[in-house]
Formats: C-alpha cells, structure tokens, sequence
C-alpha cells in the first residue's frame, strides 16, 4: 500500500486549500455562525462548478471519473479552513453507497442529481443506540417508516434524506436497508437542534412515511453509509488537527516571554512534538482505511480504527493547542476555539471513541 499521493491528487488537494483558504473569511465557520443553512451557498456553486460533488463517481453517471480517496482530500482541505459544507454528507454518506450498491436505476437518479448540486444528507442508526432509530414496515410493494433519526447534517437544507431504517419490532437487529425520503413529504417533521457541530443538525420525526420500493436500498448500502461517513469525518479531522498544528507552531515562534520564544522552552517543544505525532498517525491511520474503502475492499474494522484514534487524537492535538496559547486560545477572537466545538462534534459523528473501540472488540471476539 503507498500512501503518497499522486500529481493529479497533489493538485486536488493544492487548489482545494487555495480556494477555500481565500473563502474562510466569507465561507467559514466563524463567519457562517448563526447563519441558518449553516454553509456558504455562493460557494456551494462553486464547489459544483469545480466538480468536486461529482469528484468520485463514474463519468457514465455525471462525474469526473475519480476515487473515493480523491474526495477525501477535498474533505482534509474543508477540515484545516474550517470551512462548513454539506458536501461530506451528500457525497460521502449519500453518494457513496449508490455508486457501491445501488441499482443501475438509482445510480442514474443520484448520482447524476448529487454531482449537479443537489444537497441530500443521510441518517444512519446510532452508534451507541441502534434499537432507537426509524422503523420499516412493508407495505404492499413499498414500506411505511415511523421513528425518529437523530443528529441528522444539513437535513433543512436537504431535498431528500437516505434515512437507514432497522426492521418493525426487531430493535438492535441489522438495518432492514436504506430508504429515500422526500424531506417535503407529509410525516416528516424536522427539529432543529442547538448543538456546538456547525453543520445545522436535526433530529427528523417520520410519521407514516410511505416510500416506493424503488427508493429503497439494501443493508450493505446502509452500512455502508456509516463506513463512508466514518472515513471522511477522518480525513476532516486530519487537516483540522494539522491547522491546529501549524497555529500553534506559528504562535510559540511568534510569541515572546524572559525575552525570547516561548516555542525555546522544553516544555512547549515537548506538545509540540505530541501534536505532531497525533496529527501524522491519524493521517496514516486515516488513508489507510479511505484506501481500503476506495479499492472496494472489507475496510470496517479499519475504518472503527481510524475513528476511535482519529477523534480522540484530535481532541488531544486541541487540548495541547490550547495549553500553548494560553488564556489568548479560549478568547473567541481567536480561531483555535472553532476548531475544539469541530472536534466535539466531529468526534461524536458516526461513532465515538468507545463505540468503535466495542465494535473492534466484537469484531475480534475479545471479551
């Protein structure tokens, strides 16, 4: 397996961080707060207009004919300029699954609709709580969802929801599949929720929501939701952990106490150094598990291992960030506080630490 990323994606991955570092001061989560879509639309279109939420589908459906991988470095680059944008749920936890398990039917309805622009989120089952998420019923020849999906991105932006349902009176058992929901549909109610994730959650109620047979897809597509989501919150948290990195390194050069850097003190070099460790082997880890998943090969216990480390490096990378900067760190003024409420919130999405941690356990029959 080689890591190192190849021309074409070495120049992804460079216009990606020029462009959005040029738009973090209109598009970015600090200048995004309070705004009710929760993201930039002007730079929604330009994203569209680049290719980016078609990156990684087949040319045949709309898109430009990439990997999984590549759009994961589009996800590192919204990570490290904190930019907030719906693209890792439509294309990652929406697009993914469909151009993996979908019909030839269904593949040429979304994709083709995702890479145009079309903002589509998903709502996979809890981590923690698989027993409490919607229900499906058949009915006649479609199916009739009822419960509720927690914690759902962008779902007041979405035109549709790809809502992962367990089957009716079986809590705790494997998904029944995943089912394409109208978001303007009679039944579905949206709550919004107040929470420190920049990315507008909500929790979506479905009361009697009757979806075609067409609109549903299998229980690998629905597990499948949660391993993509998974992988690309990881490559978010990398470049997020990295401009953490880079901030604090900046500042202990910069800033000055007894006369000299405070980045000459032991002390500081020693976080410095723990950073830098977190930041490249959550990278490593990372990759390896977005690789996997982009050569289509069985990638979950990689991927619970990439998300239990991945979020709690971050979280780490955060707290020795803000040892360095001192009290100047918590201001909001400053930037470093945008990037511990992502790291909360990022850490939690599509399964903590301790979640994962138990689903490797399982995995590898450990008691």
């Amino acid at each position: 397996m080689d890591l190192s990323l190849t021309e074409d994606q070495e120049l992804i991955a460079g216009t990606a961080r020029e462009l959005l570092e040029s738009r973090a001061a209109t598009a970015g989560a600090r200048a995004m707060d309070g705004d009710p879509a929760g993201y930039s639309a002007a730079l929604w279109k330009e994203m569209v207009e680049l290719g980016w939420t078609g990156l990684a589908f087949p040319e045949e459906h709309g898109g430009v004919g990439g990997e999984f991988l590549d759009v994961c470095l589009l996800f590192e680059q919204l990570g490290h300029a904190q930019v907030p944008s719906p693209l890792l749920a439509s294309v990652a936890c929406c697009g993914m699954p469909v151009a993996r398990f979908g019909t030839s039917e269904q593949k040429e309805r979304w994709l083709g609709a995702i890479a145009d622009g079309r903002i589509v989120t998903a709502a996979p089952l809890p981590w923690d709580r698989p027993g409490d998420g919607p229900a499906a019923a058949r009915d006649g020849g479609g199916f009739v969802l009822n419960g509720t999906a927690t914690f759902v991105p962008y779902a007041a932006s979405a035109e549709h929801i790809l809502v992962v349902a367990r089957p009716d009176g079986e809590a705790g058992a494997r998904p029944a599949g995943a089912f394409w929901v109208d978001a303007s549909s009679s039944g579905v109610m949206l709550q919004p929720l107040g929470t420190v994730g920049a990315d507008r959650p909500c929790h979506v109620e479905l009361s009697d929501v009757r979806v075609p047979a067409e609109s549903a897809m299998t229980a690998d597509a629905a597990d499948a939701i949660s391993l993509f989501g998974a992988a690309a919150t990881c490559a978010e948290m990398v470049g997020a952990a990295q401009r953490v990195l880079d901030m604090t390194v900046g500042y202990a050069t910069e800033r000055e106490q007894f006369g000299r850097p405070v980045g000459s003190f032991q002390a500081v070099q020693h976080h410095c150094a723990d950073m830098s460790i977190d930041v490249l082997g959550s990278r490593f880890i990372a990759y390896e598990a977005i690789w996997l998943l982009s050569v289509n090969r069985d990638a979950a216990q990689e991927v619970s291992m990439a998300k239990a480390w991945v979020s709690e490096a971050y979280e780490r990378v955060c707290a020795l960030g803000h040892q360095v900067h001192g009290a100047i760190g918590f201001t909001r003024e400053h930037d470093l506080h945008l990037f511990s409420q992502h790291a909360m919130a990022a850490s939690l999405a599509f399964g903590d630490g301790d979640a994962h941690f138990d689903a490797l356990a399982d995995r590898l029959d450990l008691p």
